[in-house]
């Protein structure tokens, strides 16, 4: 990673993990998911609200962990509000192949979120980038209360 990149980075964390967007509890109407990384002790609920269509109207989170898990899930947030079901999945696979390392130029989509490629330097760290999005995956599915873990 080049070192203006690497900048960014380290300024987009820091401004997501001090100043969270959507810390809050939704209340009534959503569907929340738990989210826990047993390696670091990261551990965070996401709340989704949709309309009729499926379109996420509204996302939330509360939790703690680490500044690239809190980033994530805040840029997360930002990032599906407006989305479809389809449109969330697709960004989650997006998000999961930049984390893995893998180009191409619809990864351009993600936009800011692609800051969060630096984490590729640090693999132990992946699991707390991608806690929140796995929470996101669970909240789309119907039913099923049970906590994410990123094992």
């Amino acid at each position: 990673m080049d070192a203006e990149l690497r900048e960014l980075y380290q300024q987009v964390i820091i401004d997501h993990g001090r100043h969270p967007r959507n810390f809050r509890r939704l209340e009534g109407g959503c569907s929340c998911r738990q989210g826990f990384n047993p390696l670091c002790g990261d551990q965070l609920e996401l709340c989704l609200q949709r309309d009729a269509q499926g379109r996420i109207t509204d996302v939330a989170f509360q939790g703690q962990g680490c500044a690239i898990s809190m980033a994530s899930a805040s840029m997360l947030s930002e990032r599906v509000k407006g989305k479809t079901e389809a449109e969330a999945r697709q960004m989650f696979d997006l998000f999961h192949r930049l984390l893995t390392g893998e180009e191409g130029a619809e990864l351009e989509s993600l936009g800011k979120l692609r800051v969060l490629a630096g984490v590729r330097e640090f693999p132990s760290r992946i699991k707390c980038a991608t806690l929140a999005w796995h929470a996101l995956l669970a909240a789309l599915e119907p039913g099923d209360d049970e906590p994410v873990t990123t094992e």
